[in-house]
């Protein structure tokens, strides 16, 4: 598969001193004399140029990307196509506010948005900033329809930082510690864990499913919101039809039912949207990160008739739907499909799982490998057990940072590595990265 990626980088590791180095160094503490203490780095190296499957140092090194930015750039760092089309952009206009002086980009993203979501009813689309932005618009707006207060959602779940996102939130550390007091009617119920619960989908739908009609009351809730597969929370699939049966609880009994797929949307897990892997429709979808290669956008899609309830004037914001941005979501979708980086997901997903697959038959400290798509995580455990091991976890990302690659962990136990490459990554340089974290894993 022939992809673009971005700047015309060697696509190679290459380490000229250590990590971090000097120059890097230097900027950390610049960092730390002008920055908030509270913006915290996973990786103190200052980046001056990426693409494709690499990223450059203020030092000269170039590290493999595992990350993307957190599933921001999937079609590659500064893609040709985004980077034309941003720069066409800001010769033209770089703000009008769409809610004063509306123009075609916002538009288009919209139509196309109401175009690749599940589903095939009708549909509308508004634009905002950041996934938490699009998370609690899509909490207003159901609100607003239904008339009722109440909301669902589910252990190891991750939906922002903002005030009401931190409560819908699961984790306290470092998301939520001392933040607190929190927005009220948010009700949080089990999910589906298939490595630590071993229930099925339809097991473990009724667990939550019957919390929810005995703690809050169906004739009480708005809405319910999950992520079809949790991100921060460890990148946990839910058994399948786990997904299908709440949609039709929720549909059953009036509830607006939301997928967060601010994480997992845009090719990431092998389709355009990991709700396609079982042909769940839900009546609102949020995206953002790998919308729009890079720069700052979210939406919330969804049913006509919910999305166009709420009064005129009550969604928006100065920056939402950026013209700039909006171009770049443009682009960027238009690489998806072009390039059919859905497809490039899948062998991306592939080449993880058989390559930790094989190291598992000799070391049980591998506990599970899931995910799909390029969207993959290792869950580390104590050997001969499930205990988690966060040590364990640590230790391998900062190994792998050591020896160049950015490597980010997650779970709700601290013991998950998670796999985001960029889709424009070469098979080459992702086995390379996957042998260091095997190397890391052997030197602890």
């Amino acid at each position: 598969m022939t992809l673009t990626g971005g700047p015309s980088l060697p696509q190679e590791r290459k380490l000229v001193t250590s990590i971090p180095g000097p120059k890097s160094q230097e900027m950390l503490a610049r960092k730390n004399a002008a920055v908030a203490a509270g913006v915290g780095v996973a990786l103190p190296v200052s980046i001056v140029a990426a693409g494709g499957g690499v990223m450059v140092d203020v030092d000269g090194n170039s590290l493999i990307d595992l990350g993307s930015g957190i599933a921001v750039t999937g079609v590659g760092n500064s893609a040709p196509a985004v980077v034309e089309a941003v720069t066409a952009q800001v010769q033209q206009f770089t703000h009008t506010c769409f809610t004063v002086t509306p123009y075609e980009g916002y538009i288009a993203v919209a139509e196309k948005l109401n175009e690749v979501t599940p589903g095939d009813h009708e549909k509308r689309s508004a634009l905002f900033n950041s996934g938490a932005e699009a998370v609690e618009n899509a909490i207003k707006i159901a609100r607003h329809f239904t008339k009722k207060n109440a909301v669902v959602v589910f252990d190891h779940a991750y939906h922002g930082r903002t005030n009401l996102t931190m409560g819908m939130t699961a984790k306290n550390m470092p998301y939520k510690d001392g933040f607190g007091p929190f927005a009220p009617e948010v009700y949080r119920v089990p999910a589906s864990y298939p490595y630590r619960d071993g229930l099925t989908g339809a097991e473990a739908a009724q667990v939550a499913i019957t919390q929810i009609e005995k703690q809050v009351g169906a004739d009480n809730l708005a809405a319910m919101i999950i992520e079809p597969i949790q991100g921060e929370g460890g990148f946990i699939a839910p058994a399948e039809g786990f997904l299908p049966a709440l949609q039709e609880w929720a549909t059953a009994n009036k509830v607006v039912f939301i997928l967060d797929e601010v994480q997992t949307g845009f090719a990431r897990t092998g389709d355009r949207f990991a709700a396609d892997h079982e042909g769940v429709v839900p009546d609102l979808i949020t995206t953002a990160k790998g919308i729009a290669g890079g720069l700052p956008l979210s939406a919330v899609t969804g049913r006509a008739e919910i999305m166009d309830s709420a009064h005129a004037g009550g969604l928006g914001g100065t920056y939402t739907g950026s013209p700039i941005s909006c171009a770049a979501a443009l682009a960027t979708i238009d690489t998806y499909e072009k390039e059919n980086l859905a497809a490039r997901a899948t062998e991306i997903g592939a080449i993880i799982t058989e390559f930790f697959a094989e190291l598992q038959k000799n070391d049980d400290r591998i506990g599970d490998i899931r995910g799909r798509g390029a969207m993959m995580a290792v869950e580390f455990v104590e050997s001969g057990s499930k205990n988690p091991a966060a040590a364990l976890t640590s230790a391998i990302a900062k190994h792998a940072a050591n020896e160049g690659v950015i490597l980010l962990t997650c779970g709700t136990y601290g013991n998950v590595v998670r796999f985001l490459p960029p889709l424009s990554i070469s098979d080459e340089l992702l086995r390379e990265a996957l042998q260091i974290v095997a190397d890391a894993l052997a030197a602890n």
